[in-house]
């Protein structure tokens, strides 16, 4: 199953990037994560940036601050149905610093938050890669998931 996660904004930071790098090179091979950093000039402009990159038959997962609250193995769940249901691309969207417009609201199947405290969208990158490795390491019966 692919995974897009799409971030508007800037390029990954190098604070950051190397543990996004790491985290996504430990993801099984099933899991092919891709990335989208369309740098619009505007809220309406993300909108339609974001937009243009989701298919009609993917499921797209936003992570907004006012969200479904998940714990990680609600999250290893979420991805576990999604290979088991033959999903094609799973497609997670993050917010840039405004947050999103409606239209990309309403196009999210599923709106989850991360966590009740608020983090810049740089680091929710590298949070989100972390959490997709620990979620497949979960499925997988790895012990890097202590619960």
């Amino acid at each position: 199953m692919k995974i897009l996660i799409i971030s508007p904004g800037k390029g990954h930071d190098s604070t950051v990037a190397e543990g996004i790098n790491e985290y996504a090179k430990r993801l099984p091979k099933q899991l092919a994560l891709e990335w989208a950093i369309p740098k619009p000039q505007s809220i309406d402009d993300e909108a339609s940036a974001i937009l243009k990159l989701v298919k009609k038959e993917d499921f797209v997962v936003l992570l907004d601050e006012r969200g479904k609250d998940i714990d990680t193995p609600e999250f290893a769940k979420l991805l576990e149905r999604h290979i088991g249901h033959g999903t094609k691309r799973l497609v997670f969207i993050i917010g840039g610093a405004f947050g999103v417009s409606k239209a990309v609201t309403e196009r999210a199947n599923l709106t989850i938050k991360l966590s009740m405290l608020v983090f810049p969208h740089m680091l929710v990158r590298l949070i989100l890669t972390e959490q997709l490795y620990r979620a497949s390491s979960i499925l997988e019966g790895g012990k890097y998931h202590h619960s």
